[in-house]
């Protein structure tokens, strides 16, 4: 992982591989999971992933499925899993947001998992293309931004394993509700979803009130091309607060016209920044809880009971499996 601190960027690139064209994720071999420790402390306030060459000319956006970042050594804030701190499609974009107002926290040395889904729908063959993520960021010690804000997801297949799910014939919605570990506000939400979604939606399902809803917009041919994103925050107010007594809920909605069972044709999950109230501290991951240890090891596409991977000329120990029983994962204060 690279740092060009005069502008404020970081950078991961993940191993390249070779993409024969019309070939999808599953006949592919994809790069490998990368361990790797942030090189810079800050803000992170922007992101982008991108597709490129040997010669860093940039490639379609198609050849994208998904790319995630993930903390191991906190958790999320509806589940006692690895926190996501990232997750984009092909249809994501550059993603900002006001660097005086909100930033991510992060660390210098601090763990992170860096993870990608690759097809190629295309034409046309690339040979060593690479996934790059670019973040940029507030160096720590400055005035700003104003508010420090941390990343969470909720996702309609939560709580471990694959993401995606077959996708039955003509109407049909999945969901998944859970209970924030702190209180505070989301300031803004997006999400991700395939083809055929017809609405993405978080609700407060202790009262009924709907926090987000969105339509996918999709291209002339059905693609989805983009999901909107909601900014919560007003000049009169932060955001939407949520509560640990309340349950939440995520739906992803779908209507399938092939008449065909699609595997592997639906996912739904929302993603966003949420401010803690003050005096809220982050909880710390619990390195023996049976969900982290199968979220880490899905996540690191470890099958069985192995201890460690090596993974990207890292050794990665599992947290609650070290030798002397020391617990790894631990929790660095916001």
């Amino acid at each position: 992982m690279l740092v060009d601190a005069a502008k404020g960027e970081m950078f991961i690139d993940l191993a390249p591989v070779d993409l024969p064209a019309h070939t999808s994720h599953h006949e592919l071999t994809q790069p490998p999971v990368a361990i790797l420790e942030l090189p810079a402390s800050g803000s992170v306030y922007a992101f982008r992933v991108e597709m490129v060459d040997s010669t860093a000319r940039e490639l379609p956006s198609i050849l994208i499925h998904h790319f995630n970042l993930i903390d191991p050594d906190h958790r999320e804030l509806f589940l006692p899993i690895s926190r996501r701190m990232i997750a984009a499609g092909h249809e994501t974009g550059a993603m900002r947001i006001p660097w005086l107002l909100f930033g991510f926290p992060v660390t210098r040395g601090e763990r992170v998992l860096a993870s990608a889904m690759l097809d190629n729908p295309t034409d046309s063959s690339y040979h060593q293309a690479r996934v790059r993520l670019v973040l940029s960021y507030t160096p720590a010690g400055r005035p700003w931004p104003l508010f420090r804000a941390e990343p969470f997801q909720m996702d309609v297949a939560f709580p471990v394993g694959d993401k995606s799910f077959d996708l039955s014939p003509g109407r049909s919605s999945r969901a998944y509700e859970g209970n924030p570990a702190v209180p505070g506000v989301i300031v803004g939400i997006g999400g991700h979803v395939h083809r055929y979604a017809r609405r993405l939606e978080f609700a407060d399902a202790t009262t009924g009130q709907i926090i987000y809803q969105a339509t996918p917009r999709t291209d002339s041919t059905g693609e989805i091309v983009g999901v909107p994103i909601a900014r919560l925050y007003r000049w009169s107010r932060l955001g939407v607060q949520i509560v640990p007594t309340h349950r939440y809920r995520v739906t992803v909605y779908y209507d399938n016209p092939t008449g065909q069972l699609i595997p592997d044709g639906g996912m739904g999950v929302v993603g966003g920044l949420f401010i803690p109230d003050r005096g809220s501290a982050w909880p710390a991951t619990d390195p023996a809880d049976s969900l982290y240890q199968r979220d880490l090891r899905h996540a690191m596409r470890i099958g069985g009971s192995h201890d460690m991977m090596m993974m990207s000329g890292h050794e990665m120990h599992m947290p609650g499996h070290e030798a002397g029983g020391g617990g790894g994962g631990g929790h660095h204060p916001r």
